[in-house]
């Protein structure tokens, strides 16, 4: 019964680190101002009929703060990188130069940095119900368990192992909120 009792605790610890991991992604691509190659994550260029990730395709570098370069290892497929940034919606209009493509970081406006706080956010309140639904889910096994004869004080020290679990995620979801919105808020 023990050995039940950890291997529920494990697998609640994984959801919530792997709802932790989620937010971490959700949160790379919200634009700060600032230039960073982390903003083409998941752009797909056709590649010999195959989509791929512009990192390989290309070289993919900071110019400066407001800059990014894209260099393609092969130049026929410049107009598809162009054609991919245009269809990604990210907001930035490729410069294509024959060679490479800049990429210019527009300055954003103190109500756009406000909406990009807020939708941070959104993504971390997402996070937080994301691990009660696990919190709840553990909770109800150890209780199935203590119905199926586990000990009363075993369940509820399972319980508060797996509140302390839920308290320790939610303190990390609200770190990463707060570097995100000083990251934003950053002029």
């Amino acid at each position: 019964m023990e050995e039940e009792v950890q291997l529920i605790l494990d697998d609640t610890k994984d959801a919530m680190f792997k709802a932790l991991k989620h937010l971490e992604e959700e949160l790379r691509k919200v634009r700060a101002g600032k230039a960073s190659p982390d903003m083409l994550q998941g752009i797909m260029v056709e590649y010999y009929g195959m989509p791929t990730p512009i990192q390989q395709v290309a070289n993919v570098k900071l110019l400066d703060a407001r800059t990014i370069l894209i260099t393609p290892f092969e130049k026929k497929i410049i107009n598809d990188i162009e054609r991919a940034i245009f269809q990604s919606n990210i907001g930035i209009t490729p410069q294509n130069d024959g060679e490479n493509i800049r990429l210019s970081v527009p300055p954003m406006t103190e109500e756009r940095r406000r909406d990009l706080v807020k939708q941070s956010k959104n993504h971390g309140e997402q996070t937080k119900i994301v691990i009660r639904n696990a919190r709840k889910d553990g909770n109800e096994m150890i209780k199935d368990l203590v119905k199926d004869g586990l000990s009363e004080d075993i369940g509820k020290d399972a319980e508060n192992s797996i509140q302390q679990l839920t308290n320790e995620y939610n303190t990390k979801v609200d770190k990463m909120l707060q570097v995100k919105e000083e990251e934003i808020l950053t002029i």
